[in-house]
């Protein structure tokens, strides 16, 4: 509690509310059944809600921003995937200035600026210098704790080596970075599926068709809604692998 002397009246500013750890366990709770329709809806009114009451709650920030990264992530349209996106990556820049020290919203405001690139296209969001936006934030989270959500910083450094142009991809980079996740967190599907894609793309057709083995018959258990979701993206990686075995 704080107080404030103005115009000679004494003033008691209240600290900022915080979210209470019943709240956040159920919305951890919610989260780890966001595949669900209405446990997804409920955890994005309670966030909505939380926030507008307590708008620099850190724990409320980053706890959205995984929210809409996750809504992001999943978008077929571009102009969501976009908007979700952005709205990740501004959530979690509030977050950065309220906890610079923590990992989660320098991570996920990465992730975030990730999302936008992917909607508006590598090349434009170069264009706009998002590359380096997107280091900043996502090395102070490598930094910080590269083990996060299962190796998560990694495996987006790990991507963005895979996604740029030539002359600045770097195949070997993502594939060694993604080696580095599945050593520590052998059951992260995703780390699995982004290295089939890297093998893939570097000619290496057998190893990738591994890999995706391995997602199609990894446990989804660590994340439920997400190995599920990985083991979905497989199939179309899979095709691409079987069309350049023929």
């Amino acid at each position: 509690m704080r107080l404030i002397l103005l115009a000679g009246c004494l003033l008691v500013v209240l600290p900022a509310r915080a979210a209470s750890p019943e709240l956040l366990t159920s919305l951890d709770a919610l989260d780890q059944r966001r595949a669900e329709p209405a446990a997804l809806k409920e955890q994005e009114e309670t966030l909505k809600k939380e926030l507008k009451a307590a708008p620099e709650d850190y724990e409320l920030l980053w706890r959205s921003s995984r929210l809409l990264n996750w809504q992001a992530d999943g978008a077929s349209d571009a102009r969501l995937k976009k908007v979700l996106g952005k709205q990740a990556w501004d959530v979690c820049e509030r977050g950065v200035k309220v906890a610079p020290q923590r990992v989660e919203c320098q991570y996920y405001a990465a992730a975030g600026i990730g999302m936008y690139s992917q909607a508006v296209g590598i090349m434009k969001a170069l264009g706009e210098g998002l590359e380096g936006k997107f280091n900043a934030r996502l090395d102070a989270a490598i930094k910080i704790d590269p083990d996060f959500d299962r190796g998560a910083p990694l495996l987006a450094k790990g991507r963005y080596h895979y996604e740029l142009p030539w002359p600045k991809r770097d195949l070997a980079e993502s594939a060694k970075l993604y080696e580095k996740v599945i050593a520590k967190f052998p059951d992260n599907l995703r780390a699995q599926l982004f290295l089939a894609e890297t093998l893939l793309a570097d000619d290496k057709a057998e190893k990738a068709r591994e890999r995706v083995l391995k997602v199609k018959q990894g446990s989804v258990a660590y994340d439920p809604p997400e190995g599920r979701r990985v083991q979905e993206m497989a199939k179309k990686v899979e095709a691409e692998i079987a069309e350049e075995l023929e």
